[in-house]
């Protein structure tokens, strides 16, 4: 690991406010960060990208309860301090086995004279970016303070193109909507707000990571980085004057985040490139985050898994054993005393095929949701104690399954679904965990559907925040991998705890099977969701027509079998599905060799081609291999993709398979079409492959010995 820390200068001396300004470049040069203090004694920074102004000038601070003071004005400088840092880090997964944290620094010391209160900024210029957080140092006249509102602004230069989401405190599970900043207001009120599962929201809000796009062709991304022991950062728009105001959840009483000094926030930060690859490509949002905590990480292991989830999303097979819901109402534990309702999924007949299944393909796993007790009366009802997290089903044999998998070499992966009712989780935790281990599960996917308990809490308060994290630290102490749906949003946390492998928080493939999701919408969560974390999107779809599964469900997949193919490239995670049923894996086996082959860790990505709702192209070389792999998913207009493969080892042949679109393919009509070629290609080779509307291609490049 290379580490470089240098010092360049420290000021210790008061200036007039109105005179006050001191500028940070990048390394490169290319982003120039202004901060200033105004004559009101207000913090405000402003950002340029190669001598554009992309940020005007944006004041900072807070707001504090019941104090009747603000931390935004009266400020004086009391000194700044300038360094630079450099170092090489190795992730314990990734998009690359190797990622660079080079930045210049500027930290400003604020005090406040009228109640003589210090507040620190500090602010990490990188050559694709800037992030800044407060930090309030242990000081006489601050200790415990609760925030009422975060004032930091991100004031725009024009009335950029954005693609968001509405501002919702306890879901991201939304299609993104691309227009103009000015239209927010509008297209929310007459198709979003309906359907927001909180109310006190602003008719302008949106979530982040938030992407935006100047009419020059620059890319923005507003975002956050290390959410920790914090509420989780909004932005509502002042679509009058173009300005962005942060907007932090609030809890059950309405107030923002409980901090007690010494205390630091989460870092805000903007991405910025008149590339849109480059979006792609940074790793802000995991440099701003601490090392691993984790010293022993051998236990954290990338894996392919299959399972019953998708039969149960579509309605195929049930979560619960039977429908007699007196079975819970009235206590009971011994179901022989019900009947089963013929549809249960986690049946261990079903789960040994599965088994089966992942062994013959060489998977890596099997998750079995609904194979635990009280899936009869498990939502809506605002029940606090409604599993145990130990107790399987009847027709669940724990021990059976165990000793079948294991002799299979195939692990199998526990399900944790909380129904929200998070003290319940956390009583029964230790426990959960312990059982795991005992039974040889060493990941869990956990949910939270539904309203909080206690009530009134939101999904992303800082109560909820933290209790995610303690979930994710008590999971490290048993050395379980955590993969968490419906939770809050990833900030970049699994470089600090990578048994984060997975995080559900968005809209995934479960919609597909709800209505369905648009076409294009796999071609912007690479540049806004996934720039915290990994998620797991759950692709491999290859029975697109829904009612083929369950005759009651009319949806369809809006998707290419090469386009689900292509998913694995390009929506990146240490833990991949295979989420169809087997027997619709076993229709296209050929199609299915490319799931099975392609890489779950990488060496190297390359970013070859992207625009944000039209298309993305990604190559990746799998880590200890010399093999490349290569997805393409495609937006709203069919399109020819031209990629040179000179990322490949010079004088060096290769044997790549294309899996691509057919002629006649039609993610509506014919979304099975797909023609399979393999050819011998070169660091020299060009490839032209046509993708058609919600479509795509995938390569595997094998190396030939």
């Amino acid at each position: 690991m290379a580490k470089q820390l240098l010092s360049l200068s420290v000021l210790t001396f008061f200036l007039p406010l109105h005179l006050f300004a001191q500028q940070m470049y990048s390394p490169d040069k290319g982003i120039q960060l202004t901060f200033s203090v105004t004559a009101h004694g207000t913090p405000m920074y402003q950002i340029s990208y190669k001598d554009k102004e992309v940020i005007k000038p944006s004041a900072l601070g807070f707001q504090i309860k019941n104090s009747g003071e603000g931390l935004n004005d009266g400020f004086t400088i009391v000194n700044t301090e300038t360094s630079a840092f450099d170092e090489t880090w190795i992730p314990v997964w990734g998009e690359e086995s190797r990622i660079r944290n080079y930045y210049n620094e500027l930290l400003v010391r604020l005090e406040q004279e009228a109640s003589q209160h210090i507040m620190d900024i500090r602010f990490r210029v990188y050559n694709d970016g800037v992030g800044f957080r407060y930090e309030f140092p242990e000081q006489a006249h601050l200790g415990h303070f609760v925030i009422e509102k975060e004032l930091t602004q991100f004031v725009m230069t024009g009335d950029h193109t954005a693609f968001w989401i509405p501002g919702d405190y306890d879901t991201q599970e939304y299609d993104y909507i691309e227009s103009r900043l000015s239209d927010i207001r509008g297209l929310m009120a007459n198709s979003i707000t309906s359907n927001l599962s909180q109310t006190s929201f602003s008719p302008t809000g949106v979530q982040t990571s938030l992407l935006l796009k100047t009419d020059d062709g620059l890319y923005l991304n507003l975002h956050e980085a290390a959410l920790i022991d914090y509420s989780a950062m909004h932005l509502e728009l002042d679509d009058t004057n173009l300005v962005f105001h942060a907007w932090l959840t609030p809890d059950v009483e309405g107030n923002g985040p409980y901090m007690m000094a010494p205390a630091t926030t989460p870092w805000r930060t903007i991405i910025i490139s008149d590339d849109a690859r480059d979006i792609l490509a940074s790793r802000i949002t995991y440099n701003l985050n601490e090392p691993s905590k984790i010293e022993d990480t051998s236990w954290i292991k990338p894996m392919k898994y299959v399972g019953v989830w998708w039969e149960m999303i579509t309605g195929k097979s049930a979560w619960a054993y039977t429908d007699e819901l007196k079975a819970v109402k009235l206590g009971v534990t011994d179901y022989s005393r019900v009947k089963p309702n013929g549809k249960h999924g986690a049946n261990t007949a079903h789960v040994k095929e599965l088994i089966d299944f992942a062994s013959e393909h060489g998977f890596d796993g099997v998750l079995v949701e609904g194979w635990n007790i009280g899936w009869e009366d498990w939502f809506g009802h605002s029940k606090d104690y409604v599993f145990d997290f130990l107790t399987p089903y009847p027709d669940f044999d724990l021990k059976g399954i165990e000793a079948f998998a294991k002799s299979k070499g195939v692990e199998m992966i526990m399900h944790h679904e909380t129904s929200s009712s998070v003290r319940n989780y956390e009583r029964h935790l230790d426990q959960a965990y312990q059982f795991m281990k005992d039974h040889g599960y060493n990941a869990v996917k956990s949910g939270y559907v539904g309203d909080i308990l206690p009530r009134g809490e939101n999904h992303y308060s800082q109560w909820m925040v933290n209790h995610y994290q303690y979930a994710l630290e008590k999971a490290a102490d048993y050395k379980i991998m955590v993969n968490a749906h419906e939770a809050v949003r990833p900030t970049g946390i699994g470089r600090t705890y990578p048994n984060l492998i997975g995080n559900e928080s968005a809209r995934g493939t479960e919609y597909q099977a709800f209505g369905g999701s648009k076409a294009n919408h796999v071609t912007i969560l690479p540049f806004t969701r996934l720039l915290g974390g990994p998620m797991d999107y759950t692709p491999g779809i290859f029975e697109m027509d829904i009612s083929k599964l369950n005759p009651n469900n009319t949806s369809h997949v809006n998707s290419t079998i090469a386009n689900q193919l292509a998913l694995y490239v390009t929506m990146y995670s240490p833990l991949q599905m295979a989420a169809d049923l087997p027997e619709n894996y076993n229709r296209f086996l050929d199609a299915f060799q490319f799931i099975k082959d392609v890489g779950l860790d990488w060496e190297k990505s390359v970013y070859l081609e992207a625009e944000p709702g039209s298309y993305i192209t990604i190559a990746r070389k799998e880590k200890e291999t010399e093999n490349w792999f290569v997805g393409n998913v495609n937006g709203k207009q069919e399109r020819v993709s031209e990629i040179h493969l000179d990322f490949l080892e010079k004088d060096k042949t290769y044997l790549a398979t294309i899996y691509s679109d057919g002629p006649d393919a039609n993610y509506k009509t014919n979304p099975q079409s797909y023609i399979i070629k393999k050819k011998k290609v070169t660091s020299k080779t060009k490839l032209k492959l046509r993708s058609v509307e919600g479509g795509g291609y995938a390569v595997s490049i094998i190396a030939k010995e």
